[in-house]
Parts: C-alpha cells; sequence; structure tokens
C-alpha cells in the first residue's frame, strides 16, 4: 500500500471521490508496491482502485485512455525508497568526491526502477530473479545496463561484489523476453580495455536484437582518489588507440547486423585529437546522454536552426555575449561561435575556457563545472551584456551547482546577467541572440 500525497483538482481521481491522505491499496485487485506496479496496472481502460480512509475501505472504478493519468500523486516519484548501491567499483565517481558537499551527492542508487524512468545504469546486482521476472512479465524497456565486462571475475573484481559475474546470465533473459538492452561500458586503464575490450565488444553481440548500442566512455578520475584504486587517466595517444579499436569492431558490426553497436564518448576524440565522426555515424544518437555524439549534434542543430534565420531575425544593434565552458567542449563551442559572428556582424561571442580545479584538470566535461570555478576563471573577464552557461552545470531543480553556489550568487559575483542554456544547437543560438 502506499498513500496518495496530492489528487489533481478536476482529475479524474477526483471526480471518483479520492482524497489527499487515502491509502492505495490494489489495482484491478493487484497490490502496489512502487511506481512501476502503479504504471503497469493503470494502463487499462477500466482500472477499479482499492483505498482506505481511516480505517475504512472502498472501491471505486475509473474510465480511462488505456494510458491516460487520473491524477494521483505521491511522497516520491518511486512511491518507496531508492535501492542503493551494494558495489565498490574502482572507478566510482561518488567515492571521489570531497567532502562537504551536499548530502544527497553521496547517495549512490543501483536501481532498476529509475532506469526506466529516468534513463540511469544499473549494474545488476541488486536485482534478485523476482525482480528480473517482474521486468520481462511487466516488458518494462529499455533497460540500461553498467556492463564493463563480461568477463566474470574482472566484473567481480571491479565492482567488489560476489555478485558482478553471475548476474551477467540476467541479459539473457531480457534478450529471450525482447526487453531492450542499452549497455556501457567504462574504461579503467589496464583493466578491461585492450583484449578484455575485445572480448567484452564480442560477448555482447550475442545479445542482438535486443541490444540496441553500447557505449565505451572513460572513467571520470577526480583528484580526490585517495585510498582508492590506483587508476590513471588515458594518454592522447591511448585514446586514439581506443577509437580505432572500437570503431574498427563497430564495421565489422554494421556490415553483419546494419547497426555500429559500439560508440565511443566525445571526450575519447577530444582528448585524442580526433575529428569528430560525421552525423550519420551515431545512428540515433542512442547514447546521448553517455556524451556519445553530444558535440556533434550540438553542431548540426546549430547549422540547422541557423539556417532557418531570416535576415528580420538577426539583431541590428550591437549585441556581446560570452560562453564560459570546459576544456572538452572549448574549441566545438568556439567554433560555432565563429560561425554565427560571420552570419550576425552586430553580434560578439566570446569563449572561455573554464579548467575544473575544483574536481582536478583531468575533469573536462562541462557538467561538472562548479560555481566557485567559474568565478573565480572568470572574475577579470570581459563578459558583455550576458553571460551563458549550460544548463548541466546545475542539479535538476535548476538552483545549485555541485559546489552549493547559486545561479544568483555566481551573476552577483560577475555582475553579469547570468542564462542558463540546454544541451541543444537551437537553443543556443537563440541564447547568444537573446531571444
Amino acid at each position: 500500500m502506499v498513500r496518495i500525497t496530492c489528487v489533481e483538482p478536476h482529475s479524474r481521481a477526483a471526480r471518483a471521490g479520492i482524497a489527499e491522505g487515502d491509502l492505495l491499496l490494489t489495482i484491478g485487485g493487484r497490490e502496489i508496491e512502487d511506481v512501476l506496479d502503479y504504471r503497469f496496472y493503470l494502463a487499462d481502460t477500466l482500472v477499479t482502485l482499492e483505498c482506505e480512509r481511516e480505517g475504512k475501505r472502498f472501491a471505486v472504478s475509473i474510465k480511462k485512455g488505456e494510458y491516460d493519468d487520473i491524477g494521483l500523486g505521491f511522497e516520491t516519484p518511486l512511491m518507496d525508497e531508492k535501492h542503493s548501491c551494494r558495489n565498490k567499483c574502482i572507478f566510482c565517481f561518488i567515492d571521489q568526491l570531497p567532502q562537504g558537499l551536499r548530502e544527497t551527492l553521496y547517495f549512490k542508487d543501483d536501481d532498476a526502477r529509475l532506469s526506466f524512468l529516468h534513463g540511469n545504469y544499473i549494474t545488476l546486482t541488486n536485482l534478485k530473479d523476482k525482480d528480473v521476472e517482474r521486468i520481462t512479465r511487466m516488458h518494462i524497456s529499455p533497460v540500461n545496463v553498467s556492463v564493463h565486462t563480461t568477463n566474470p571475475d574482472l566484473r567481480v573484481f571491479m565492482m567488489k561484489n560476489k555478485r558482478a559475474g553471475e548476474v551477467l546470465s540476467y541479459l539473457e533473459r531480457f534478450r529471450d523476453a525482447g526487453i531492450r538492452i542499452c549497455a556501457q561500458i567504462v574504461l579503467c586503464r589496464g583493466v578491461n580495455d585492450g583484449a578484455e575490450l575485445d572480448r567484452s565488444m564480442r560477448d555482447l553481440c550475442t545479445y542482438l536484437p535486443a541490444l540496441s548500442s553500447v557505449s565505451v566512455v572513460p572513467a571520470g578520475l577526480t583528484r580526490f582518489r585517495e585510498g582508492l584504486h590506483p587508476l590513471t587517466a588515458y594518454t592522447p595517444e591511448e585514446c586514439r588507440a581506443i577509437v580505432a579499436q572500437v570503431d574498427a569492431f563497430g564495421e565489422e558490426c554494421l556490415k553483419k547486423y546494419g547497426t555500429r553497436l559500439f560508440f565511443c564518448a566525445d571526450e575519447l576524440y577530444v582528448k585524442g585529437g580526433l575529428a569528430l565522426p560525421p552525423d550519420e555515424y551515431y545512428e540515433e544518437y542512442a547514447q546521448i546522454e553517455n556524451g556519445v555524439g553530444m558535440l556533434r549534434a550540438l553542431s548540426e542543430e546549430f547549422a540547422i536552426e541557423l539556417s532557418f534565420l531570416a535576415e528580420s531575425d538577426l539583431p541590428k544593434t550591437a549585441r556581446t555575449v560570452s560562453i564560459a565552458t570546459g576544456v572538452a567542449a572549448y574549441e566545438r563551442i568556439a567554433a560555432l561561435a565563429k560561425v554565427i559572428e560571420e552570419r550576425v556582424p552586430a553580434l560578439t561571442v566570446k569563449v572561455y575556457k573554464i579548467v575544473n580545479h575544483f574536481f582536478g584538470e583531468s575533469v573536462t566535461v562541462t557538467g561538472l563545472l562548479t560555481g566557485k570555478d567559474l568565478a573565480e576563471q572568470l572574475a577579470d573577464k570581459a563578459l558583455g551584456d550576458q553571460l551563458l552557461l549550460s544548463s548541466t552545470t546545475l542539479r535538476a531543480e535548476g538552483d545549485l551547482f555541485l559546489c552549493g553556489m547559486t545561479p544568483k550568487e555566481l551573476s552577483e559575483k560577475l555582475a553579469v546577467p547570468v542564462r542558463f542554456v540546454d544541451s541543444d544547437g537551437a537553443a543556443l543560438v537563440e541564447a547568444i541572440l537573446g531571444k
């Protein structure tokens, strides 16, 4: 049972007489434990809800569209507590955080329901047979899996969990049930790369056609690794070798299966000094949230949006904006700034590269920049009429940087209005133009 904390006014649930504070017991006679049960059993066009109010049970029937909501809200999106991670991965980013950050940043989730709802990646070690049975029965898809290696013993070593190897068998059950699988391999130098990466790529092909894509991403390493497994960052030469290895295997997959299947993160191309692949290389951009194809997509969207602009849409009065970005995206953002400056003579776009001193210089992605680094490195810069920052630098609520600084505090420190922009080329064009 779960407690109802909100009933939307004039919703189907409100019209049926359900009230805030009621307990939801069953839907269609089936007990409700969490959001997966709720969504699955609510999909029918006629649903009967059994509720309890002040110790008395009552039932209501509601007619609705097959996937229509009925207007109930609960204390948490999952309707119960998140499942925490039981691994001790040698590359875990949370273990590399400094002390003194927000408490919520230190929570490690490994919850299959978050994979379904928000695209989080799970390791499978938290799943029991009954969980796998429920996923296959409800046909929850896709399931995003942090594979890292298909070598059972190596997976146990990397995750420090004795179940890490055996639970790979769940992938077969997902495949056989027609559940779509997205996977990621976080590469650790000298651990799961080289021949082990070849093995993992070969083994993962056996999960086709259920397996839709695999991202190959280098482990993020901060300067706070004291007492942790000794890992070091890849050199530019090694990044180029990894890209060559993955792309060669991807070419074979393309010939055999009609998809590359394996895609390297942008970071490997940037650090290796390689040109980004063309738009068609990324197929459906299935791994863009994992940093795969993000820079290419940004460029394509930027160019398309710019091509749609009529002369009447372009500003005629002088406008100067600044963009602050991480090291990995700097060259790409600077190139886009030149393109739009050439198109709009009244426009000046200054692009500033921000080095991540907070987490360490090896952390180059924009989303991990802090307000502290931004404030310190932009303090003496000419920022113009407005400073543009990626919305990924803020937590989901949009009110705090990782260091705890607020957007308002940063704006006041730099004496400039700050605008946050989604990771989208069209949104960037609009922000630069002040729309």
